[in-house]
């Protein structure tokens, strides 16, 4: 290769549909895992809908998508320095949109072939009858394949890290993915995916020049952020060049803690959520052809919206501005910090940001309201409640709505959420609590309007384990160990697994079920569900119930608490007012009607873990 074309440089404009056709890449070895996490997933998911809907209305010709905006994904750079392309940096934007376009292959399979859009090249390609996909890598293939196929893969545990984070993000795609796009719309926005989601694609033709880019834009950046141009705006409007001087100070310090302490880009989500918690006041109504407000303003370009909006926020002359970064900015950073800190690292002050995290809604719509009520002068007495009674009452939404399989996908809740932000800014702890009862007490889908009929089924068992956390962590706190729901869901030792009580032996059972579909329904109910360490379960698995359930009473106090012995001489358990009242009982044999009554013993348990009292006993500081 003459040193010409090893010096060049290429940049162009791609559609997905250019960049992934029949195409191979190899992945460079700094770009090997797969790291994205699910608040990524569901960021791109959002706008991604966000921008689509901006276009699509219900009356388009199928050719329409050819006049819709464009909308960016960001650079992407390639070596093309040795025998094949290799990807120096952005695969884990081409592995993502690789999951978006498996997943949008299963929902199209039972479409007429008319509204189908044939995607398969760009997810693979077939030579000598073999398939092989996009992105070569041999660590990939069996989970990729399996995906393809039968849309769901269990990893191996010795699996990278890579595999682990491909299933959890192709689960996540499915749970999140916006239900308004499924139906009508579905071609179209493939369509649009492939042809109006664009990147800019680099070539290098050495390797020297690729890793030269890489590092660049990862230490550098190519241009400046939103939260660069912001900045921008607000010192213009600083007169004072001292103060001028201590607002930049101030501003690094603050952006370097959130992207050094926090990760990359979180400066740009911690805007979107204090600027969405404490002053938007419009929403894009939720149908199609409607144009953006306040909020998905704010989510695109928030720096522009600011500029659009200073009689909103409050600042226009010099001084407001220097008190805008000095006070305010500073205060909502920290803030962002503690909430972080909190959701990550459990918090015996703030327990209800670390549950929620575990199973989240999306922090777009989450962090908002958290940070809607929160006033500069409260004391850190008053924030923690706040924080904890936003939190609590997410959690209770969350539950409610799982529990009766529904979804809590943004696009399904983001208009609740958003209103929600608006009732509850600014307001006091007593104020807050009576506006969150309210709103739980008039839930369409309840504990107990779900609990009855809820079962484990091949989407949830994430969440039936973290609802198994909550419950098991809960009642050995009562009996008086020392526990939590963070021992369960995160132990250092073993992990604990969701198990049945009842043996896979449909023949144990015909005495009460004539039909194999019948015993599996039955089987997969909450009430017969129990958390064992991994491996545990597997050495009497198989056993009938009147031999298993001896071996209880050395697991955690939920599953003691079938066997009779617990209830010899356990006087935390025997003198507690609460479980008293609940239906506990042993069991030596276990029947259809058993499992019956020990789900209802668990809504029990979850009555009392989301009590909406506690929202009205909160005692203002």
């Amino acid at each position: 290769m003459s040193n010409n074309i090893t010096n060049k440089i290429e940049a162009n404009d791609r559609s997905i549909s250019d960049v992934l056709d029949k195409k191979k890449y190899t992945i460079d070895y700094f770009q090997r895992e797969y790291k994205w996490q699910q608040k990524h997933v569901v960021e791109l998911l959002s706008d991604l809908e966000t921008a689509f809907l901006n276009n699509y209305k219900d009356d388009d010709e199928d050719d329409a998508v050819e006049n819709y905006n464009s909308y960016y994904l960001g650079p992407v750079v390639f070596s093309a320095a040795g025998s094949s392309k290799s990807i120096i940096d952005g695969q884990q934007r081409i592995t993502t949109i690789t999951l978006f376009l498996i997943y949008l292959n299963h929902l199209q399979r039972d479409k007429d072939e008319d509204d189908k859009v044939d995607i398969s090249n760009l997810i693979y390609s077939t030579k000598h009858r073999k398939k092989s996909f996009n992105m070569i890598d041999k660590n990939r293939e069996s989970c990729l394949e399996s995906l393809l196929k039968d849309g769901e893969y269990t990893p191996k545990d010795d699996e990278d890290e890579t595999v682990h984070n491909l299933v959890n993000r192709y689960n996540d795609i499915k749970e999140y993915f916006p239900e308004d796009l499924k139906a009508k719309p579905l071609p179209f926005f493939i369509d649009w995916l492939i042809e109006k989601v664009v990147i800019v694609e680099i070539i290098a033709y050495s390797e020297d020049n690729a890793y030269t880019i890489f590092e660049t834009m990862n230490d550098r950046g190519l241009s400046l952020s939103a939260t660069e141009m912001l900045k921008g705006f607000i010192l213009s409007k600083v007169s004072n060049i001292d103060d001028r001087t201590k607002v930049n100070d101030l501003w690094k310090i603050q952006i370097q803690k959130l992207n050094n302490d926090i990760g990359k880009d979180e400066d740009l989500r911690f805007f979107q959520s204090w600027l969405r918690g404490k002053y938007a006041e419009t929403i894009r109504q939720g149908k199609v052809g409607s144009t953006n407000e306040d909020f998905e303003k704010i989510g695109t370009r928030f720096h522009t919206w600011v500029k659009d909006s200073q009689r909103k926020i409050g600042i226009s002359a010099s001084k407001q501005f220097y008190d805008f970064v000095s006070i305010d900015f500073k205060f909502y950073s920290d803030l962002y910090h503690k909430i972080y800190n909190a959701k990550w690292h459990f918090n015996e002050d703030l327990p209800y940001l670390f549950y929620v995290n575990r199973y989240p809604i999306a922090n777009s719509l989450f962090d908002p309201l958290l940070f809607a009520p929160i006033q500069k002068d409260d004391t850190t007495e008053v924030i923690d409640q706040k924080l904890n009674m936003v939190a609590r009452y997410v959690e209770t939404f969350v539950v409610s709505r799982l529990i009766n399989f529904k979804s809590v996908s943004q696009s399904g809740i983001r208009y609740t959420m958003y209103v929600l932000v608006k009732e509850i800014r600014n307001k006091t702890v007593s104020e807050l609590g009576e506006i969150l009862k309210s709103k739980i007490e008039d839930f369409d889908y309840t504990l107990e309007s779900g609990i009855s009929n809820f079962r484990l089924h091949g989407m949830n068992y994430k969440f039936v384990k973290y609802l198994l956390c909550r419950i098991t962590g809960y009642f050995e706190q009562q009996v008086g160990l020392d526990s939590s729901f963070k021992k369960f869901f995160h132990p250092t030792g073993k992990r604990y697994e969701v198990e049945h009580i009842w043996a896979d032996k449909f023949e144990q059972h015909q005495d009460e079920f004539e039909q194999l579909h019948e015993f599996n329904e039955i089987r997969n109910r909450l009430g017969d569900l129990v958390l064992l360490p991994n491996g545990t379960n597997q050495s009497y698995n198989d056993m009938p119930y009147e031999q298993k359930y001896k071996h209880y009473i050395k697991e955690n106090a939920l599953v003691q608490s079938l066997h009779p012995k617990f209830y010899e001489n356990n006087p935390n358990f025997l003198n507690n007012g609460v479980l008293q009242q609940m239906n506990f009982k042993p069991y030596t044999s276990y029947k259809k009607n058993d499992i019956a009554e020990r789900q209802n013993l668990y809504l029990e348990i979850c009555q009392e873990i989301w009590n909406t009292d506690y929202f009205t006993n909160t005692i203002e500081l």
